[in-house]
Parts: structure tokens; C-alpha cells; sequence
């Protein structure tokens, strides 16, 4: 006779702090100035999820798979010649399934200088997917990115941001410097696997600095969100002018199927201008930034 599970308030305190405590957030590692004394440091990431957005729910909506082209066809050559002409560098979180329908996409945004991440096979979630499966999946994105551009990546953005129970092991199997998935603070952090300091840098994301919450639409699942361009812009300068005052990390998360249309891309660009006003930034790819931010604790 198989038990009946538990319920949430029936766990004995084993069972809840167990969960708690499995991934954690440990000592900051903000750093006590940036390179060259900058104020505040900016990463920029793009999820260049393209087709795998409909691919990983089955893949029935030509339309939607159309959605995505757009992002390889306009989105990401809008962005990057952006990021040049800004003389900035960026980073870029890439399903492995997507690198292999547009592997010439990935050799050029490695060849302008910019960071190609982990995110998963085929934006699959996480904890949708058995242990065994998340990792030989994590390991053949990795392979294949790396056999594309001819560099493995070191860091990962989970799909999503969803992340397992396993996840935090594979990644550190795989020796990344860091994650980018998270939630625990503003600025980086060493992540805590049960309890153990690992030495990888959790860059934490959020929400509200995601461009997704605000116009990802999906009237399949009744999905509609809308926020005026104008207010999202006044999110992301509040947000970094935050980060600014604070001396810490502004990390902003973008999709280039859902950025850089012609009445949002503005955005972006303003709030690039707005930074360099500012002055004493220092704009870096999320492996720049981890690197730096370890070196400088010492680990």
C-alpha cells in the first residue's frame, strides 16, 4: 500500500528546511569598486530563444514559429548593430536548438565580441524534465554550442529561469563560473549547494527587468499582457538608476523577438543614453562581470 504524500503543513521541520536549504544564497560579492573606479556596473543579456518557444510546447503554431524567426531575422541584427554602434558589449543565452537553425547567427554575435550562455536544449522547463534527461541535455547544449562557435560556455541561464533540484549540481559538473536564473539579491552572490559555499556567482534576475512580463502575448493560453513603452522605460531607469546610487549591478533581461520592434526598441537605446550620462559605468558581458566580482573576493 503506497502512503499518501504529505501535506505542506504536515512536513516535520526536516522536510521544509530541507527544501529551503538546498539552493541558497550566500555571502555577497559585490564588489567594493568596478574596473577603472566605475560606478555601477551594466549587463545586458538577450534571450535569443527564437523557435523554441513553440517547439518546446509541441510546436503546432506556424504563426508562433514565425514569432521567433523574427528574432533571428530582425530582432538580432537590430540589436547587434546597435551594441556596436554603443561600442558595448553583451550577452547572449542561447537554446542549443536554436544555435543549430541559426548557426551563422551565433559565429557572428561570438565574432562581434559579445558571451553566448547555456538555456537549455530546447527551452525545455526544468522540472518538467526527469534528473537524468535535465542532465544529458544541459551537457549535449553545452557540446553543441561549443562545437558551433568554437567556445563552451561558462555560464547558464536556466530556461524560464526555472530551475531544479538537480540543476545547481549539473552546473557546477559542468564547472560554469556562473548562473544567471536567480532571485536572492540586487547585486552577485556565491550560491550555497546544502549548505556548501560552491564558488560559483549567481548574477540574480528579476521580473520586473524583463521585458517578457510586460509584452510576451500568447492568446493560446489567454496571455496578454501590455505596459506602455514609456512606463516599461521608467522600470528599467528607476531600476538602474538604483543600482547606480547603490554603486552595485543593473542586469536587464531581453528577448530579441520582443524588444526591438520599431515602437519599444527606443527603450533600450534610451536607457543606454541615460547610462553613459550618468557616467562611471562600467557595460560588461555577464562573464566579465563574474569573473571580476570572484577575482575580487578571492575565491
Amino acid at each position: 500500500m503506497t502512503d499518501t504524500p504529505l501535506e505542506p503543513w504536515q512536513w516535520p521541520e526536516e522536510t521544509w528546511r530541507a527544501k529551503v536549504d538546498r539552493v541558497r544564497a550566500g555571502r555577497s560579492l559585490k564588489p567594493a569598486t568596478w574596473p577603472g573606479g566605475a560606478r555601477c556596473a551594466v549587463a545586458l543579456s538577450f534571450d535569443a530563444d527564437h523557435e523554441t518557444n513553440e517547439l518546446r510546447d509541441g510546436g503546432k503554431s506556424v504563426g508562433r514559429l514565425s514569432w521567433g524567426q523574427y528574432g533571428t531575422r530582425v530582432g538580432v541584427p537590430r540589436i547587434l548593430e546597435m551594441l556596436k554602434r554603443e561600442d558595448i558589449k553583451a550577452s547572449f543565452f542561447v537554446p542549443a536548438v536554436a544555435a543549430l537553425l541559426h548557426p551563422d547567427e551565433q559565429r557572428r554575435v561570438i565574432a562581434e565580441g559579445h558571451e553566448i550562455g547555456l538555456h537549455g536544449w530546447i527551452h525545455e522547463v526544468n522540472t518538467a524534465v526527469p534528473p537524468e534527461k535535465e542532465r544529458e541535455l544541459h551537457f549535449r547544449a553545452a557540446d553543441t554550442l561549443e562545437k558551433i562557435t568554437g567556445i563552451r560556455p561558462v555560464g547558464m541561464r536556466t530556461p524560464s529561469w526555472d530551475f531544479s533540484e538537480v540543476t545547481l549540481a549539473i552546473q557546477r559538473e559542468l564547472g560554469l563560473l556562473y548562473d544567471s536564473s536567480l532571485f536572492a539579491d540586487d547585486d552577485p552572490y556565491e550560491l550555497i549547494d546544502r549548505g556548501e559555499p560552491t564558488g560559483m556567482v549567481e548574477l540574480p534576475v528579476e521580473w520586473i527587468r524583463d521585458d517578457a512580463v510586460y509584452f510576451n502575448m500568447n492568446r493560446f493560453q489567454s496571455l496578454r499582457p501590455y505596459t506602455a513603452p514609456e512606463a516599461v522605460y521608467d522600470i528599467f531607469r528607476r531600476e538602474f538608476d538604483g543600482a547606480y546610487e547603490a554603486g552595485g549591478l543593473f542586469l536587464l533581461t531581453m528577448h530579441p523577438h520582443i524588444i526591438t520592434y520599431r515602437s519599444r526598441f527606443w527603450i533600450l537605446e534610451k536607457l543606454i543614453a541615460h547610462a553613459k550620462a550618468r557616467g562611471s559605468v562600467w557595460f560588461a558581458r555577464h562573464d566579465e562581470i563574474a569573473a571580476y566580482v570572484k577575482g575580487q573576493a578571492g575565491l
